[in-house]
């Protein structure tokens, strides 16, 4: 056999092993996260349809359904859902009612329409939306790197052209054309697509921050997750609760009773700073009775809302922390309350060296730890700001841990058992959310 024959011979066992290996039921999926620098959104990308047409769309981490604008969206693989079926009945909020899909040449009165809410733009985009369903293609993982893409044949998702009014706001990121959801809704994207495949009910995030020479992920169906040069985050995730919100303040639930947030919440018992205990009223961790308090996650706010009487503790211990370090502090620049000269805070491997803000958990020994890359926002040159705001004296929840707080960190929702796993920071391990891939 000469050279060139052996060499096709290889080539061709490689790609049939590969193509088999990506045709058989997929360990798990893969769905790329980018973020806009200007508007500090993350956002990812679906392909939808037959044929393909792909929408970048804002990644709600406690949002229930896939919208977006459906100008140019002509699929033939299109159905509408019927207010009977379970998919519409999984949806929060529907009815029976006339169909508006401007594409559908089988529209009744009963087809089930939905109310898709843009949390950006604090409003609901139109009642009566037709919900449908269509095949999304989305890539298979090993855990180790990008495999073929798979079929999902009934996602379900609903939208509207705006030629029939507008729907979007100048709320969303340039060039991105709706939202998708990841909460613990049955209509949520993890939700549909565990189920499709038969995967374990677990999704995993890795935010990119904005210099990111990459993308970062969402896997859905669990680990291993392989970071280059580093190896398997999985390993060593620590665990905690994710605690049930049981009323929801989502306004595409008001008027409902006994319906609990489709949230996620965890368990935040203390703040620290440098390993000092912040003071502050710590009931206001807790979650009362009509669903007020208590921490959770999000990645539509761009960095992390605290209570006033939590954020003014927080920014005193800090400033005091950093003197001690002969941090000189600066004027501040809205919306951050505490900003410092870059030119005397040192650097280290996590970003800069300031006092570390810990998040004492359910566990007296289990930390979230903010180190600075996570913790310090560049405002201007050689201006840093603590990347914490003012949330007011009467917000719905005390804490909310914005995205700029969580990149970089790996974290699994684990929905069977109700756990978050979170990792390290993944700059002590000499890498980032970016270094997933093997091409």
């Amino acid at each position: 056999m000469s050279t060139s024959q052996h060499l096709l011979h290889i080539f061709s066992f490689a790609l049939f092993f590969f193509m088999s290996r990506a045709a058989e039921k997929p360990h798990g999926l893969i769905l790329p996260i980018r973020k806009n620098s200007t508007t500090l959104q993350y956002y990812t990308e679906v392909d939808m349809g037959t044929p393909l047409s792909n929408a970048n769309v804002v990644i709600d981490l406690g949002g229930e359904l896939l919208w977006f604008d459906c100008d140019g969206y002509n699929s033939s693989s299109y159905h509408l859902l019927r207010c009977n079926s379970s998919k519409c009945k999984a949806a929060t909020t529907y009815e029976c009612t006339d169909c508006n899909y401007p594409y559908s040449s089988d529209c009744s009165k009963n087809f089930c329409g939905v109310y898709p809410y843009n949390p950006l733009g604090n409003g609901f985009i139109e009642a009566g939306l037709a919900l449908g369903e269509d095949i999304m293609s989305v890539s298979s993982t090993d855990g180790i790197s990008y495999l073929l893409s798979v079929e999902a044949r009934h996602f379900p998702f609903t939208c509207r052209s705006t030629r029939l009014g507008s729907i979007l706001g100048s709320e969303l990121s340039g060039g991105t054309k709706g939202m998708i959801g990841l909460s613990r809704a049955r209509s949520a994207l993890s939700s549909q697509l565990a189920s499709a495949f038969k995967l374990p009910h677990k999704f995993a995030l890795c935010l990119p921050n904005s210099s990111a020479t990459g993308p970062g992920d969402i896997f859905i169906g669990g680990g291993p997750y392989y970071m280059l040069p580093y190896g398997d985050v999985s390993k060593e995730l620590m665990t905690t609760p994710l605690i049930l919100n049981p009323v929801n303040n989502s306004p595409t639930r008001v008027g409902e009773s006994n319906v609990h947030s489709d949230e996620y919440f965890i368990g935040v018992k203390s703040i620290h700073v440098d390993r000092k205990h912040v003071s502050f009223k710590e009931s206001l961790l807790s979650i009362n009775k009509k669903g007020i308090g208590g921490t959770k996650l999000s990645t539509l706010a761009p960095y992390t809302i605290l209570q006033t009487s939590i954020y003014k503790a927080l920014v005193k211990d800090f400033v005091k922390a950093a003197a001690s370090r002969k941090i000189k502090r600066v004027t501040s620049v809205a919306p951050f309350g505490a900003c410092f000269s870059s030119k005397t805070i040192a650097s280290s491997q996590t970003g800069p060296a300031v006092p570390v803000i810990h998040l004492q958990l359910q566990s007296k020994s289990m930390y979230f730890r903010i180190y600075g890359a996570n913790s310090m926002v560049e405002v201007e040159k050689d201006v840093l700001c603590l990347g914490f705001v003012d949330g007011g004296s009467n917000p719905t929840t005390s804490v909310v841990l914005g995205g700029h707080q969580l990149e970089n960190y790996l974290l699994e929702f684990d929905l069977a058992s109700s756990k978050l796993g979170f990792s390290t920071s993944l700059l002590l391990r000499n890498t980032t959310c970016s270094h997933y891939r093997l091409f």
